[in-house]
């Protein structure tokens, strides 16, 4: 007997945190709306809009000086992050009374596999959406496939509140026109290769050569050409949210810089959260990664794999000081990265200690475990200085563009999960 055809929904919130604002104040419904941070400085970008505002030319990362001028009346909010948290977490709810096989990919999408649901698949992505608008005021787009590929490229072909269909049969007419910077999957470098074979269209690509695009690409050459075939065989897995890979985050500065010293106060931030995400998870790492990005856009990574797994904001900034004085061009700089990789949880990590190496270890751990009681005792922070207060703000307002809110999502769901 032939296996069964599988039916995957990929369930994306449209304009989610918008619409988030909008379901807490009804009166901004219907008008054009922004999501953004600080207007008096560049970090003042725009996060997301509503589609009144994107009809206008407001898109997602665009200056808000620059959104404003394209639409006058553009109405701006700051970004209320736990109350996305709040809503994500009520909406994978929901989802999870329809089926326990979810897999959740950012705060505001995921997968559901419900081939063995009761309910007609166009019925029951109807009732979902129906269900979210109805109990949580937000719109979603509900993509339909036999496959996550498929499914994820079909939620993106109608919004807001869409429900599309896309079969394998129907990539000829549906997929196979599109651009090959429309695919999901394709960024903008590997666009650009791909149109120097005279890939222009994802059809195109469903019909190259195997062997000459595996040579361009490597080894995501043949997954793309499988996946313009409508191929596409990961399951999904409500345990993915429990893997991790690395640990990272990264800040876009509030201007450009070629001061060192405010350049290592930022990275020092981010291996404080950082070192953070890996102790609540109970993970540690051998590799290092300092990710710089030029005025010019242009970015690079520069890695440093250790002979021990570590989860020290101590060692992590050593190895990140080494990286920046080795690597920086002296150019100004736009946005820093701090990655830990080659992850592993604790339990699993055995460190060898050396005649020279484990006093020092005991010392760290002694301070660590000091640090962590008087924070405990006195607040989060017990070394900070009254007078700091006031950049300690200007910090707070730059975690807006800090890339760890979506990998926190993640990490809260899988913690919530293993409690259940």
């Amino acid at each position: 007997m032939a296996n069964k055809a599988r039916i995957i929904f990929h369930v994306d919130m449209n304009s989610f945190y918008a619409s988030v604002e909008m379901a807490y104040n009804p009166k901004l419904k219907g008008k054009p709306l922004a999501v953004a941070g600080n207007p008096e400085e560049r970090k003042g970008i725009i996060v997301t809009s509503s589609y009144e505002a994107r009809a206008r030319g407001v898109k997602t990362t665009m200056p808000l000086w620059e959104a404003k001028k394209l639409c006058p009346e553009l109405i701006v909010v700051r970004p209320n992050f736990e109350r996305y948290r709040e809503t994500s977490r009520k909406i994978f709810q929901l989802l999870a009374e329809i089926t326990p096989i979810i897999e959740p990919v950012s705060i505001d999408e995921g997968y559901m596999d419900v081939t063995d649901h009761p309910v007609h698949p166009l019925q029951l992505a109807k009732k979902i959406q129906k269900q979210l608008l109805n109990e949580l005021d937000i719109p979603c787009s509900i993509g339909i496939g036999p496959n996550k590929f498929l499914a994820k490229t079909a939620s993106d072909m109608k919004k807001p509140l869409g429900i599309t269909v896309l079969r394998i049969r129907d990539l000829p007419t549906k997929l196979w026109p599109l651009p090959i910077d429309k695919m999901y999957g394709v960024g903008e470098k590997t666009a650009e290769k791909l149109k120097k074979m005279n890939i222009r269209t994802i059809g195109d690509l469903a019909k190259a050569d195997v062997y000459a695009v595996s040579q361009m690409l490597g080894i995501n050459g043949e997954r793309l050409i499988n996946r313009a075939n409508g191929l596409d065989p990961r399951p999904v897995d409500p345990d993915s949210v429990n893997d991790f890979k690395s640990i990272g985050n990264s800040q876009t500065l509030p201007h450009d810089t070629t001061d060192m010293t405010e350049m290592i106060q930022i990275l020092s931030q981010l291996a404080d959260r950082v070192e953070e995400r890996l102790k609540r998870r109970e993970l540690k790492g051998k590799t290092v990664q300092l990710m710089i990005r030029y005025s010019n856009r242009k970015t690079i990574t520069r890695s440093r794999k250790l002979d021990q797994f570590i989860d020290d904001k101590e060692t992590i900034m050593a190895v990140i000081k080494d990286l920046l004085t080795e690597h920086w061009s002296q150019e100004p700089v736009r946005l820093l990265g701090v990655t830990v990789q080659d992850l592993l949880e604790k339990q699993y990590v055995v460190e060898q200690l050396d005649l020279f190496t484990y006093q020092e270890v005991e010392k760290k751990v002694a301070i660590r475990e000091t640090v962590e009681q008087l924070k405990e005792k006195f607040g989060e922070d017990p070394f900070v200085q009254l007078e700091d207060k006031e950049e300690d703000d200007e910090l707070n307002e730059q975690k807006l563009l800090r890339t760890s809110f979506q990998k926190d999502f993640l990490d809260d769901y899988r913690l919530n999960d293993t409690k259940k």
